[in-house]
């Protein structure tokens, strides 16, 4: 007789950072024959990210944004939040899975809620060096609070967190540096430098890139993610190619990178130090976020992993200069990155997790 399927309903979502986790690990539930469901928001990049996937069924919720300012919007976002949470325990209830996963953002606050009104165990992931606000929220409903840093298993109730390291995904190691010189049209005359400003790119990042892009030129091929509508049709030279963004273009252009100028995602920055990229980290600012991307990024530089360059300081001449002193220093910062025992373990913690709560 044959075992019944296993079923999982994967959420998190607002960006693509919410979002390269649960990518990392839905290959791994469809090639083991589970049902594989996602809930994230009508519009959000989850769903641009998450249904091409075959063998995934995606569902679209009401959400509310968890703000920590004041906005008018705030006053109707709860009705929103309330209003997911039945969405998501009418879907649970349809869909019937014996876990849920999340990966946080604003969208898995109602996902994980309903969750424990089903009865269902939901695992939380939290990348950061400090939780953000929507896993702060979520973390009563769920059995466990699975984190990256050490220092962030404080931030929640012992008996729920647990270390497991950073969920890296392996198609990154699988690029081809063929196609990646292909998808920029230019060779290996010169080293690649990668700049990505976050999923939505980032205004400033792309400016100083832009006005520095001759001199540039000189030393690097630069590889520049700008962001959805950011590209600049105006700035065409051979060596620089621009995207709005990649997906699985991604590994095959990280083939050929040398060196990476990011903001401070835990999961990028993770994923380059997997790869051995030495990393110029521009963190978002306090002003616009909560400041988990300054703590990331300074936690990387303590280690030999990356130079630092805050917003505030964010010039032209800064600009050009911490890119020659991070280019000096590659050697260095990679071999610190070869001693510093990243591996591929914590994804399978993390499905080994996963599989130990559906089963119960």
């Amino acid at each position: 007789m044959a075992k019944p399927k296993k079923t999982i309903v994967f959420t998190g979502g607002g960006t693509a950072g919410h979002v390269v986790v649960n990518l990392a690990l839905i290959p791994e539930f469809l090639s083991e024959g589970w049902e594989v469901h996602y809930i994230g928001s009508y519009q959000g990049i989850e769903r641009e990210l998450i249904e091409p996937i075959k063998g995934v069924t995606y569902h679209g919720i009401s959400t509310g944004k968890l703000r920590r300012y004041f906005d008018r919007e705030n006053f109707k976002d709860p009705f929103r939040v309330l209003k997911g949470t039945l969405q998501s325990y009418r879907l649970l209830k349809k869909i019937r899975p014996q876990v849920v996963f999340s990966k946080g953002g604003f969208v898995a606050v109602p996902v994980v809620t309903a969750s424990k009104l089903c009865r269902i165990p939901a695992l939380i992931h939290e990348s950061d060096l400090t939780p953000g606000l929507a896993n702060k929220l979520a973390a009563p409903f769920a059995r466990k609070v699975l984190v990256t840093f050490p220092e962030t298993r404080n931030d929640f109730p012992k008996d729920k967190a647990e270390w497991i390291g950073a969920v890296i995904r392996d198609d990154l190691f699988k690029g081809d540096r063929e196609v990646g010189y292909r998808l920029c049209e230019c060779t290996n005359s010169k080293p690649v430098m990668l700049v990505m400003g976050g999923s939505t790119g980032s205004e400033k990042i792309n400016s100083v890139v832009r006005k520095n892009l001759d001199s540039l030129l000189d030393s690097f091929h630069i590889i520049h993610i700008c962001g959805k509508g950011k590209v600049a049709r105006n700035f065409r030279r051979y060596g620089y190619a621009q995207f709005e963004y990649v997906t699985d273009e991604l590994k095959d252009l990280l083939a050929i990178t040398d060196l990476v100028v990011s903001r401070a995602g835990a999961n990028s920055i993770y994923e380059f130090l997997a790869l051995k990229k030495p990393m110029l980290l521009i963190p978002l600012s306090r002003e616009a976020s909560r400041g988990d991307q300054i703590l990331n990024a300074r936690s990387f530089e303590k280690q030999g992993f990356a130079r630092v360059l805050e917003e505030e300081e964010l010039t032209e001449e800064r600009f050009v200069s911490e890119i020659h002193k991070l280019f000096e220093q590659k050697d260095e910062i990679i071999q610190k990155m070869k001693q510093s025992g990243q591996s591929q373990q914590a994804k399978e913690k993390v499905i080994q997790l996963i599989k130990t709560e559906a089963g119960k």
